[in-house]
């Protein structure tokens, strides 16, 4: 794991500077104390990233969470009563680990994870266009489209003229400039360039603006623009800033309610987010999912022990560990002991930083989810995934992200009844053992994302050194999600000694070097 340092301490960086500011304004958009939210990011980092069999995930608060808490801590009469539902929250999600409900995640169509990662990356941008501009009226890491302002994510953004602040919009015009010169230019001269990340240079930046530009009436930016982590006066009052469990009130079926729906969204959003996440890596790495759901829960524990919020693994911050070349967990945990260290040590310098800087790195993330090429991608592949994928992305955007993944899924699971028949004789494995492991997967007429879980288990339960022969003469129907799954396994399969012949009516292959090619080729020829 620490051969890797050279990745991951760079990337650690870019998501602490991500997950600060979002730690901070969920928190406030959760109306809990703003401490709770960095708690829960310091555990998300190091103790959920310790147990986690994620690579590349990184777990912290949720804005998915914020309308929940915020309502629950009314309801439940205190921030401490609500901190027992959080408790119980973990203790709940490590039995569905125990249950293995993990197999939940694979029931999610592709079509329906890429509409989530683009309409996350474009509520991203849609968010953060006015932090850019100093228009700082809602807080970081809200994504609801009706915001607490009383305005919309549209309006926020329409409003800016009559809300700009010169000083904050020209230093984060600056950091972007940074952003992209050192992503496209720098990065690809020198590796001194790959080792300092640009979102720490665009952040030391907007730290030495702030500083000259104090006496400037002009150009000066506000406490109120500025990243505002609580400083503590003394050890008592940092020891003060924690809060603690009130388990008098564990007897109110209140609380249990409140438990078991934190539970459930949490662990949906982890086990969206992991599906997201793996397909995001570039090598391919598949996250144990039960094991998720104990991290998870474990980190929900301690969490609620000590006063922080709930934790979900956060697609935002780990699609910025990936795009910043995080290759190992070492990345998530060191960005925990980031925030704890910078948290204790420099909440002073901290509270120098720029939103509208953070705004610039925001955007950078956003857009690299968010391609427009995604859009053409997923109309080329026909209407079954790109209905889903439209639907889930303009959910995102115009309500929020459950009800977005909730409207995605719907419509997927109609266009798959549409299109197909069930068929529960969808693979027949059969073992042609001769010296050599010879196994042959034999393909249903019908096989579609419902099929997902079962078939990536049998192609990561092969051994080293197996011909594997693929047969889908008789299907007529081989769901895209499945084709992907087949693309991804030939990845791994060259690292494990596995030889794949893949037979169809048109005739063989022996390890084809594509198979997304190789059926977009078979289904033209038929």
């Amino acid at each position: 794991m620490f051969k890797n340092l050279k990745n991951d301490i760079p990337a650690s960086i870019v998501v602490f500077f991500v997950a600060l500011p979002l730690c901070l304004g969920i928190a406030l958009a959760s109306g809990a104390p703003l401490f709770s939210g960095l708690i829960a990011g310091i555990i998300g980092g190091v103790v959920v990233g310790a147990i986690s069999g994620s690579k590349i995930g990184v777990s912290g608060p949720a804005a998915g969470l914020a309308a929940i808490v915020l309502v629950a801590i009314t309801s439940l009469g205190s921030y401490e009563n609500f901190l027992v539902a959080v408790v119980l929250g973990g203790i709940i999600q490590l039995l569905f680990g125990v249950l293995k409900f993990g197999v939940i995640g694979y029931y999610f169509p592709s079509s329906v994870i890429k509409g989530m990662l683009t309409g996350i990356g474009i509520i991203i941008i849609l968010k953060q266009i006015p932090h850019f501009f100093g228009y700082d009226a809602e807080p970081e890491g809200a994504f609801s489209f009706f915001e607490s302002s009383g305005e919309n994510t549209f309006s926020a953004i329409l409003n800016i003229a009559d809300n700009l602040i010169i000083g904050s919009l020209i230093v984060g015009v600056i950091s972007l400039t940074i952003l992209i010169v050192w992503d496209k230019i720098l990065s690809k001269k020198s590796k001194i360039f790959q080792v300092i990340q640009g979102p720490l240079v665009a952040v030391a930046v907007g730290i030495i603006y702030y500083i000259l530009t104090q006496s400037n009436e002009s150009l000066a930016i506000a406490k109120t623009h500025l990243v505002n982590v609580p400083i503590p006066d003394s050890v008592s009052s940092f020891v003060g800033q924690f809060s603690f469990p009130n388990f008098a009130v564990i007897s109110n079926p209140e609380v249990w309610v409140v438990a078991f729906t934190i539970a459930l969204v949490a662990s949906l959003e982890t086990l969206l987010c992991v599906e997201a996440t793996d397909k995001l890596d570039p090598h391919k790495n598949v996250t144990p999912t039960n094991r998720e759901l104990f991290a998870q829960g474990t980190g929900n524990i301690l969490s609620g022990l000590v006063g922080g919020l709930p934790i979900t693994q956060v697609i935002v911050r780990s699609s910025a560990n990936i795009q910043s070349g995080g290759r190992t967990k070492l990345s998530a945990i060191i960005h925990g002991l980031l925030l704890l260290i910078s948290v204790i040590l420099i909440p002073r310098l901290l509270n120098m930083i720029p939103l509208s800087v953070l705004a610039a790195i925001l955007l950078i993330v956003g857009f690299k989810l968010a391609k427009p090429a995604l859009f053409f991608k997923m109309y080329k592949l026909g209407w079954k995934q790109f209905v889903p994928f439209l639907v889930t992305v303009l959910g995102i955007v115009f309500i929020d992200l459950l009800y977005g993944i909730g409207l995605g899924l719907a419509v997927g699971v109609v266009v798959i009844l549409i299109k197909s028949y069930q068929n529960s004789h969808f693979l027949h494995i059969e073992d042609k053992s001769n010296g050599k492991h010879r196994i042959n997967m034999t393909f249903a007429e019908e096989v579609t994302f419902f099929n997902k879980g079962a078939i990536l288990k049998e192609l990561d339960n092969l051994p080293r050194e197996t011909y594997l022969e693929i047969d889908v003469r008789k299907t007529r129907y081989l769901d895209n999600d499945i084709i992907e799954i087949l693309d991804d396994f030939a990845f791994k399969a060259k690292e494990r000694d596995i030889d794949i012949k893949i037979i169809s009516e048109s005739g063989s292959a022996e390890n084809p070097p594509s198979f997304i090619e190789y059926f977009k080729l078979r289904t033209k020829n038929a």
